[in-house]
């Protein structure tokens, strides 16, 4: 009874947030930042929600982050909330302003006429009375989100265990690549056929976040059947970290074939040197910059100077990936797999008593608050009146037809005796990986709100798909210990 009454109240207390953060922007106030604490913290409001009503049901968290934000986007943008709109828009908000600054010496008619009815009508918002405290919501929210991502990606990497990536040999790295190539290859089919309107590069983005796996979902569910420790779970983690530096790397190279806008033999081995000269480089050469920057902090706390220079780190490498012509993410996560606490050696347990506090707990407050903010953005710029299209409705079929059958097929990666459909199947969840991607391709322009939309469904199916197919596999054909 106690829970239902919990779900109720915050049930009820979700639908009014839609309206108290548009009325925000109606009511006068004296600091200039009220309205975007307001925006935020009723982001961060959804995101619990969508938590809280995943756990009840025994969902990943994620899922229900990007459901109420899906949810909430879609009703309040029915409903003609101003600040939902705004932020359903996403970076069209930033480009129509652009655009519009770029046109300023266009007579006002021609400026408006160069427009579309959704362009013309974010103007009007931007220009009325409380269009400055919209677009400063809106521009908090989407850097909020970009630190979110950072920091989870720096998440990924602490977790990444290159010992282990080392030991589980040669099943992981085959595993791996069918599941980034054959994804690729059948994403990049089903999307440049089932749609005229998708060209070659689209196509190829398209096909590059099908490779991507989310293996924390498949981790809780290996947790909860107490098969943490089994063959099959160390080939499935390790599959899965050489998935994410395989898909990092697929991202770099045609991120950077559709910013150049060719796709020459040339501008591609370019991409890949560039991405191997960080990579090589951050490797060999961070340890000597983190051993020099942390013995000129002994003074500081062991929390303070294992917090600076944490932070500090992966902005410095999520800056130069981005100055590489990589994403900021990729950086992000090469800075989780080389930085570690026995860097951190100036300080004793006589000395400090901090020093049980470890990177990866100093660093969780962060990506607590600021990742569901992403999650909810993601979820909030899903779509739904474009799937009233049947081409578009059959690109999403054929996208989770491709993602779906592209990594059930990676378990043929086993040499060895092993449940090879439980490999595949801890393989198929997208999760945060999948949403990255697509907010990057949204990004750069290649991926339009039909397609973002798709691939959003693509994540949420396979998402919910994978744990119950992960147990059927394994409760029938229990893994080798």
């Amino acid at each position: 009874m106690k829970g239902g009454i919990s779900w109720l109240l915050l049930s009820a207390g979700l639908s009014f947030l839609p309206a108290s953060a548009s009325a925000a922007t109606r009511l006068s106030h004296s600091d200039p930042i009220a309205p975007v604490i307001l925006g935020v913290t009723g982001l961060l409001f959804v995101a619990l929600v969508g938590r809280f009503s995943a756990r009840k049901l025994g969902l990943p968290s994620v899922l229900g982050e990007l459901t109420i934000g899906m949810i909430v986007g879609n009703l309040a943008y029915y409903f003609d909330f101003d600040l939902i709109f705004v932020l359903r828009e996403g970076p069209h908000v930033f480009d129509t302003l652009q655009q519009f600054l770029h046109q300023a010496t266009v007579s006002d008619t021609q400026c408006v006429a160069l427009m579309s009815v959704g362009e013309r009508r974010m103007l009007d918002l931007l220009g009325g009375s409380h269009g400055a405290d919209l677009l400063q919501i809106s521009h908090t929210v989407d850097v909020f989100s970009r630190y979110g991502i950072i920091f989870l990606l720096f998440m990924v990497g602490l977790e990444t265990n290159m010992g282990e990536m080392r030991r589980v040999g040669g099943d992981s790295v085959r595993v791996a690549l069918i599941g980034v190539i054959v994804p690729f290859i059948l994403g990049v089919a089903a999307s440049y056929s089932l749609s005229r309107q998708v060209d070659l590069h689209t196509a190829l983005f398209l096909g590059a976040a099908l490779g991507a796996t989310s293996i924390g979902i498949t981790v809780s569910v290996l947790g909860e059947l107490h098969l943490s420790q089994s063959r099959t779970a160390h080939i499935i983690l390790g599959a899965a970290v050489f998935d994410d530096i395989l898909g990092l790397l697929m991202l770099a190279a045609v991120s950077g074939i559709v910013v150049s806008g060719g796709f020459e033999f040339w501008q591609i081995t370019k991409i890949m040197l560039l991405a191997s000269l960080f990579l090589g480089g951050a490797v060999y050469l961070s340890p000597y910059f983190l051993r020099a920057i942390i013995k000129m902090m002994r003074q500081l706390d062991l929390v303070e100077a294992k917090m600076f220079v944490s932070y500090m780190f992966v902005m410095v490498l999520a800056w130069l990936a981005n100055l590489s012509g990589l994403a900021t993410i990729i950086g992000a996560f090469t800075a989780g797999v080389i930085l570690h606490d026995a860097y951190f050696k100036y300080w004793t347990n006589e000395n400090n008593k901090g020093c049980q506090i470890s990177i990866r707990d100093l660093i969780m407050p962060l990506e607590v608050i600021l990742v569901p903010i992403f999650f909810v953005l993601m979820g909030l710029q899903v779509k739904f009146e474009s799937f009233l299209d049947w081409q578009v409705v059959g690109v999403a079929s054929g996208l989770l037809a491709a993602a779906v059958v592209g990594k059930l097929v990676s378990g043929l990666g086993v040499a060895g005796p092993a449940n090879r459909f439980a490999i595949g199947a801890g393989m198929l969840p997208r999760g945060e990986v999948g949403l990255i991607f697509a907010a990057i391709g949204k990004e750069l322009g290649v991926v339009n709100d039909a397609l973002f939309s798709s691939l959003v469904l693509v994540v949420v199916i396979t998402t919910l798909v994978a744990p119950p197919l992960i147990k059927l596999s394994l409760r029938n054909h229990p893994p080798d210990m």
